[in-house]
């Protein structure tokens, strides 16, 4: 039987691998502002909004999102930017109301094929070092290969359990190859070429398999990043977080440029 104090130390390293205090799963707080595109779009919960998923900004009235993220429409749900903490007041918040709501018509909520979304918000945002849009990439350009590291931040789960933090969360991870992820004992068949899974396993004291960088709920929606370029969107960040035969999920973006530039170009007209 396990002493006392056997039981404690393994209690103290399993709380050190599983650390809440570091964000997304095994990731940081990101400076404050300092990644300006990120979008928080919430949903009414009693008197207020709660944050429900993430998103980018794209264009002066546009925002990136996974369609998956507003399942029942806009339904009184409102995208902010300009937001670190959710919770705290702060002077470079700007709140809007979605004006349209554009889902991709080949989603498919089987595997979450095609999941991307734009939402034109009802007037055009104020730029200031809090709130810009990020260039995403676009058909031709160059998507990371295996192993390049790329980048995600959000205000989702820091651990399966659901824990949400207050403030936004940035991870470091790394592209896994297509090839793995389609393994069947990854996604198999439900992993498309419309698809990058990336997560990073952390380097010691903790146990490899235990200590993960990965995408969680809530993070649905928000930026893949690969050299400050944003060439995905969180899908499938939810899905058993932080385990190694299960990485993040994003839907590439540069194969939707012809859908992308069709929307915000009708909108645009309108």
């Amino acid at each position: 039987m396990l002493s006392v104090k056997t039981l404690v130390a393994v209690g103290i390293l399993v709380a050190g691998c599983f650390s809440l205090g570091e964000g997304i799963i095994g990731g940081r707080e990101a400076a404050a502002h300092s990644r300006p595109y990120v979008a928080s779009i919430q949903v009414p919960e009693g008197d207020g909004m709660k944050h429900e998923c993430g998103g980018f900004v794209v264009a002066d009235q546009w925002v990136m999102t996974a369609v998956h993220c507003l399942p029942t429409g806009p339904n009184g749900r409102k995208v902010v930017l300009g937001v670190h903490s959710l919770s705290r007041a702060e002077d470079t918040k700007q709140t809007f109301e979605i004006l349209e709501l554009h889902n991709h018509p080949q989603f498919t909520a089987h595997n979450y094929d095609n999941d991307i979304a734009l939402i034109k918000l009802d007037r055009p945002f104020n730029a200031s070092e809090a709130v810009g849009a990020v260039a995403f990439l676009r058909a031709g350009g160059v998507n990371p290969g295996t192993d390049a590291e790329v980048e995600t931040a959000g205000w989702g789960s820091l651990d399966n359990l659901g824990s949400r933090p207050d403030t936004l969360k940035e991870a470091s991870i790394r592209v896994v190859s297509s090839d793995r992820c389609r393994r069947s004992d990854y996604f198999g068949r439900k992993f498309t070429d419309n698809m990058i899974c990336a997560h990073k396993l952390c380097p010691d004291p903790c146990d490899r398999p235990h200590k993960m960088e990965d995408s969680c709920d809530g993070d649905s929606g928000g930026p893949l990043l690969y050299n400050g370029v944003a060439v995905g969107i969180t899908s499938n960040g939810g899905k058993k977080c932080g385990q190694v035969k299960k990485p993040g999920i994003y839907t590439i973006v540069s194969h939707y440029t012809e859908w992308i530039d069709g929307v915000m170009g009708r909108g645009a007209d309108a």
